[in-house]
């Protein structure tokens, strides 16, 4: 199959219209595979490493069987679902849905894509005028469903993309739910990066006698990936990713970290240090998610830092090089994450920074890939940012207004001085007096008459009720 074109796999005029005029001629391995048996129509179970072109793999095949069905019609009910997409992130759906749409430009098929972060009603009217295919994000589908704007009692395909993330992000529960939903006459498509055993465990209750494709070895890296490892301290990694990010001719750089608070920070201090520097992490608004997307493939952004959310369904053509600030605890996750360079043949670097805390993860990761990945001695010092030395005199207040104001704050909090005061009686030790004893007053003084309390209570006790009775 070396020398095989799309041509040869028996694809409609349109979609291989669509295919040279997006540039591509030579299917990659999991694409000659696959198409062809999706076109048989059996269930399918394909694993092929990030970046090698799962997607036109099962959207190709879809888009061929379904043109029989298009029509011009602008009728909804001419437009039922028939093809169903599930993936587990926004990304991922929005660049699935953005291929589904290049390949099925010169047909009259419809597709849109549906997912959460973004207010359901501007999806509403667009799957109210019908579509035939659906990429959507499992809890935003079951809202539709929920709210009965959508109908999937038509659909003949269903495709799991990146099964094995949406069990790892706890869409299981969901993904049975839909499921339940759809003909049981359908066919199913799982696609996938990695096999574990939970991924089988899912193909034997989804699938019906699927055939299996593994274009590569399970959980391997690219071979045009060169991997490098950095041994630091954590307090030394920021340091040294600034001298990587200058010294490096990359146009652009993806910075994985492990939380979203480290992924803002790290963005923060390479703006400030004049990298054009962005984050992207779950805690983003969608529209902010894809606006920094945007920028960053537009070469806007050089650096973006991004959370695991985003190391599966980052799509960058010619992606140079990705770090890893922190590498992942789970090693499958750091097989996405490098994925996202080295794509479609092209070369890529990837290097880790791993902390004395970090090595076992990293033995992790060896272990899973098979490898043992390449150790680097730190670039000169890597040392943190030193902050400018403190000057041994004190400067005068016009040329540090700051420090005319510490000394000021210190002077209020001083201890007051010892010093004699003009009047010497007041340093002298304290003596007890006269005029400091409690007087008895004389007994001549005049006193109240003891009979004047009394008759005050009396006259109380005549205002009282009581006393009227």
């Amino acid at each position: 199959m070396n020398n095989i074109s799309f041509a040869d796999l028996n694809l409609a005029p349109e979609i291989l219209r669509a295919l040279t005029e997006s540039g591509y001629t030579v299917p990659t391995p999991i694409q000659a595979q696959a198409i062809p048996m999706v076109l048989e129509g059996c269930d399918l179970m394909a694993g092929a490493q990030t970046g090698t072109g799962k997607t036109a793999a099962f959207a190709l095949p879809m888009l061929q069987k379904l043109l029989p069905l298009a029509t011009p019609s602008p009728s909804p009910a001419r437009h039922p679902v028939r093809a169903l997409i599930l993936v587990p992130t926004r990304e991922l759906a929005i660049q699935v849905e953005v291929s589904v749409k290049a390949y099925a430009k010169h047909s009259h098929l419809r597709s849109l894509v549906v997912f959460g972060g973004v207010d359901i009603k501007t999806q509403t009217p667009h799957l109210r005028t019908g579509v035939e295919i659906l990429v959507a994000t499992p809890g935003r589908l079951l809202d539709h469903i929920e709210q009965k704007t959508v109908q999937l009692n038509q659909v003949q395909m269903l495709v799991l993309d990146e099964a094995d993330r949406m069990l790892d992000m706890g869409f299981m529960p969901d993904l049975k739910r839909i499921l339940a939903l759809l003909p049981k006459q359908r066919q199913t498509l799982m696609f996938s990066a990695t096999f574990s055993n939970e991924i089988k465990r899912l193909s034997e209750d989804f699938l019906v006698n699927p055939r299996l494709i593994e274009v590569a070895r399970s959980n391997a890296t690219s071979e045009n990936i060169t991997q490098k490892v950095y041994l630091i301290g954590s307090a030394e990694k920021h340091a040294l990713l600034a001298q990587l990010l200058r010294g490096s001719d990359a146009k652009q750089t993806l910075v994985f970290t492990k939380t979203k608070l480290t992924a803002s920070r790290l963005a923060r201090q390479l703006h400030r240090e004049g990298f054009a520097a962005d984050a992207i992490h779950g805690d983003k608004s969608q529209l902010e998610r894809i606006q920094a997307l945007d920028a960053f493939k537009q070469g806007k952004t050089t650096v973006l830092i991004a959370t695991d959310v985003a190391a599966r369904g980052l799509d960058i053509d010619h992606l140079p090089m990705v770090i890893n600030y922190e590498i992942p605890s789970a090693p499958e996750d750091y097989v996405h994450r490098i994925g996202r360079t080295g794509r479609a043949g092209a070369s890529g670097s990837a290097i880790s920074l791993v902390s004395p805390e970090e090595e076992k993860y990293l033995f992790e990761i060896e272990k899973l890939i098979k490898t043992t990945i390449q150790r680097e001695a730190p670039l000169t010092s890597p040392a943190p940012a030193a902050r400018p030395p403190r000057a041994e005199s004190r400067p005068s207040p016009r040329t540090e207004p700051r420090t005319e104001h510490h000394v000021h704050i210190r002077a209020q909090h001083a201890p007051v001085s010892k010093t004699p005061v003009h009047d010497a009686w007041f340093n002298k030790p304290y003596e007890p007096s006269v005029s400091t004893r409690v007087v008895t007053p004389p007994r001549d003084l005049p006193s109240k008459p003891k009979s004047q309390l009394p008759a005050l209570f009396m006259r109380r006790k005549v205002s009282t009720p009581d006393a009227e009775d």
